[in-house]
């Protein structure tokens, strides 16, 4: 058995879900903050037979789509304002981060 930890950005989250359901995988949702962009994400925990892995990942990377976004940087605090950029740039973002651990005991009650 497996357990896949799926962390994707809060806008993928409810297609995958969704997706995760109609394909009869059940998982838990739990919420979680991104470090780089500061931005909401969804983590999901997915307990899985061996032999569903590869299925369980194409719904994700189906689901789970990078795309390119603006995002404001901060203002630097004290640091050198030569290198600092005032305006917009953009970055990429969504996509899934996927962890795959090996489960040594499963008990469900």
């Amino acid at each position: 058995m497996k357990l896949l930890v799926a962390v994707v950005q809060d806008k993928d989250s409810n297609r995958l879900s969704n997706a995760l359901v109609e394909a009869n995988f059940q998982a838990t949702r739990l919420a979680s903050t991104g470090g780089f962009l500061k931005a909401g994400s969804t983590t999901f925990l997915i307990g899985v037979e061996d032999e569903q892995v590869d299925e369980v990942k194409m719904v994700i990377q189906e689901n789970c789509k990078t795309r390119e976004q603006l995002v404001a940087p901060v203002s630097p605090m004290g640091g050198n304002a030569d290198s600092y950029v005032p305006y917009p740039v953009e970055v990429q973002v969504g996509g899934a981060t996927v962890f795959q651990l090996n489960v040594e005991e499963f008990e469900k009650y």
